[in-house]
C-alpha cells in the first residue's frame, strides 16, 4: 500500500507528481548570478575612491611644491597647525629614512595584494577602506618613482604639520584612515566576501 501511495500520489500532491523541492529566498552567495553585480559595484567604488584619495594627494602635492616649497610656512590655526614643505625619504611620519627602497617594494607589494583581493570583495565598508589604502600608498609610490634622487629612491612631499607632531601628506592620511577602518571591520567579524564571522 505504501509502495502504491508513492508511485500514485499521496494527498498532499493529487497529481501524482512528487512535491518541488522548496526553492530558497535567501540570497545566492559570492558565486551566485545576483551577487555577481554587487561585487563588481563594490571594486567600482573600491577603485572610485583610490582615485579620488590619489588625485587629492598628487594635487595638493603640486602645489605645495609650486608654491610652499623653500618658502616660509603658512599658519593655518596658530602654531596649532601649519603648511611646510619637507621632503621625506622614509616611510610614514619620517619614519625609517634609511630604508627608503624597502617601503617602496612594500608600497608596491601592498597595491598588488589589494588588486588581488578585489576580486573577492563584496563589502561596501571594505571597498571604502582599501580604496583609501590603495589610493594612499599609490601616492607615495608615485613620489618614490618620480622624484629625486632617483626611481625607487625619491623622497615624499610632506606639508600637513600640527604641533608636537611629526609632517605628513593626504596620502599617509588616507593609509592611517583605511587601516583604522579595517581593524575595526575585523574587530566586527566582517570579512572583505561580505560575511560575518564570531570567534
Amino acid at each position: 500500500m505504501a509502495e502504491a501511495e508513492r508511485i500514485i500520489g499521496t494527498p498532499d500532491s493529487p497529481d501524482g507528481a512528487e512535491a518541488e523541492p522548496e526553492q530558497s529566498s535567501s540570497p545566492r552567495g559570492p558565486e551566485g548570478g545576483e551577487a555577481r553585480p554587487k561585487g563588481k559595484r563594490r571594486i567600482a567604488v573600491l577603485f572610485a575612491v583610490a582615485a579620488f584619495a590619489y588625485a587629492l594627494d598628487l594635487i595638493s602635492k603640486m602645489i605645495v611644491v609650486a608654491k610652499l616649497e623653500h618658502q616660509e610656512p603658512i599658519e593655518v590655526i596658530g602654531d596649532w597647525l601649519r603648511f611646510e614643505a619637507l621632503r621625506n625619504a622614509g616611510a610614514a611620519f619620517g619614519f625609517g629614512e634609511a630604508f627608503t627602497v624597502i617601503f617602496t617594494v612594500i608600497a608596491a607589494a601592498v597595491i598588488v595584494v589589494i588588486i588581488r583581493l578585489a576580486r573577492k570583495l563584496y563589502s561596501l565598508p571594505w571597498a571604502l577602506a582599501l580604496g583609501l589604502l590603495l589610493g594612499g600608498a599609490l601616492g607615495n609610490l608615485t613620489d618614490r618613482i618620480f622624484r629625486s634622487p632617483g626611481v625607487f629612491e625619491g623622497a615624499v612631499v610632506d606639508f600637513i604639520a600640527p604641533k608636537h607632531f611629526a609632517v605628513f601628506n593626504l596620502a599617509d592620511t588616507a593609509i592611517v584612515s583605511g587601516g583604522i577602518l579595517i581593524v575595526l571591520l575585523s574587530f566586527k567579524g566582517l570579512d572583505p566576501d561580505g560575511t560575518v564571522h564570531k570567534d
